[in-house]
């Protein structure tokens, strides 16, 4: 602190670096640097304070935040900085509408005459234990698999009937009913209302999502809620509503505050939007958008199939154009004489193959009945067999009386040997020596 040394002159008003500010008065006062200088003092036997209240002002410049606190009960505000080198100490989650404890020191700018608070620290009020009980939680829901992709159901494309869960006479239902509406004019809702939070929040949300889970008209259920610090959105991460959501039967979306705030409710929904607005975007088609798609389409269709059509024209076109189509007589002629010389060829194939047959057959037919017996006995030879069919071949055969019959070259007649003649000079001794066949008797 400045010390001030008081020069006074005789007859003069003293300086008013030399006056302190308890005992200036209107012949002297006492000046701006001494008066700052002297509050700044008294600032600084203050100490450190620790203070709660709401973030309403929250501005980084430079690494530096420069903000504002709020009471929670009455409209009392201060000015708040946090230096760089203490905000990386500080939790990185702090915004604009969280509820903190905060140890603050005054400090006073001689120079300009500013007052501001120095943080020291800062934390969530209350929010400490909490946060991390939802994470151990967010960490067993994952591993139970409640947080898989694959069990998400798919959202129907165009629902008939939306169930909506919200605070009555909420911002949160006006959004979500009239964006919907501005999409899809004809949607409907089947609104159940419930707390958005305290201690009613996740009975009565429970009770309405089942209610709507056990109607048949209704394809998909909307949870919403407005903003709110994580004080107020704890409820829509307390387990039993996670699980209640994770077993319902219809698609459900979870649309609980804005972009930042992030529940376990999103994390089991079968869609998470960013705010109610969002969830009315994404659940209702715009019927404007789809109109143009299928304008797009048709037109699309239309120039395809004018297109197929043009081309199957051209293509038949150009076969008629062909001279096979043109005139197919000229092809039926020009192959008839090909015919014509086929079926001239063959025959006389055919005529030859019979005459080289007919010759075949007439020398195998005279070489048959040379080496046929009948042919033999034509030339007078005979065959000499007994009764019992047995052919003679040896005299001795046929002893005297022996009855045996003779076939001659037409029929047979029956005789009776005499015995074994002798044989006579002339005869040849060998009857094949004299000829074909056997000798006759």
């Amino acid at each position: 602190m400045t010390t001030f040394q008081p020069e006074p002159v005789a007859g003069e008003a003293p300086p008013p670096d030399s006056v302190r500010p308890k005992d200036s008065t209107p012949q002297a006062p006492t000046s701006v640097s001494r008066l700052n200088e002297t509050i700044r003092g008294f600032i600084q036997t203050w100490g450190s304070v620790w203070v709660e209240g709401e973030i309403t002002s929250w501005n980084v410049r430079g690494g530096n935040v420069f903000g504002r606190l709020k009471d929670n009960a009455a409209d009392a505000t201060i000015s708040f900085r946090i230096w760089s080198s203490t905000r990386e100490r500080l939790p990185d989650d702090l915004k604009v509408g969280d509820h903190v404890v905060t140890c603050v020191k005054a400090d006073f700018f001689a120079k300009s005459g500013d007052f501001s608070f120095s943080v020291s620290a800062m934390r969530h009020v209350g929010l400490g234990d909490q946060l991390e009980r939802l994470e151990r939680l967010r960490a067993q829901l994952r591993a139970e698999g409640l947080f898989d992709p694959s069990r998400r159901k798919p959202l129907p494309f165009l629902p008939q009937t939306i169930g909506l869960i919200t605070g009555e006479n909420s911002d949160a239902e006006k959004d979500v009913h009239r964006n919907a509406e501005l999409r899809w004019p004809q949607v409907r809702f089947r609104t159940k209302y419930a707390a958005s939070q305290g201690e009613r929040c996740v009975p009565e949300t429970i009770a309405a999502l089942k209610a709507l889970d056990a109607a048949p008209d209704v394809d998909v259920i909307i949870i919403a809620r407005g903003g709110g610090d994580p004080q107020t959105l704890l409820g829509f991460s307390d387990e039993r509503l996670v699980r209640a959501v994770a077993s319902a039967s219809t698609p459900v979306v979870s649309a609980i505050g804005h972009e930042n705030d992030h529940p376990l409710l999103d994390d089991v929904a079968d869609l998470r939007a960013s705010t109610p607005t969002d969830a009315a975007k994404r659940v209702v088609p715009d019927v404007a958008e789809q109109r143009a798609l299928v304008a797009q389409l048709r037109s699309r269709l239309t120039s395809r199939l004018t297109q197929r059509v043009s081309h199957d024209i051209a293509q038949l076109e150009q076969l008629r154009s062909r001279p096979v189509l043109r005139s197919p007589e000229s092809m039926i002629a020009s192959r008839a004489q090909e015919v014509e010389l086929l079926a001239a060829r063959g025959r006389d194939r055919v005529d030859r193959a019979l005459e080289s047959h007919a010759r075949r057959t007439a020398e195998l037919r005279a070489t048959l009945r040379a080496l046929s017996p009948a042919s033999t006995l034509a030339r007078g030879y005979a065959i000499a067999h007994l009764a019992d069919g047995v052919i003679v071949r040896d005299a001795s055969q046929a002893p005297a009386s022996t009855p045996v019959v003779v076939t001659v070259g037409r029929g047979s007649f029956a005789a009776r040997s005499d015995g074994e003649v002798a044989e006579s000079a002339g005869a040849p001794s060998d009857p094949a020596a004299a000829g074909d066949g056997p000798a006759p008797n």
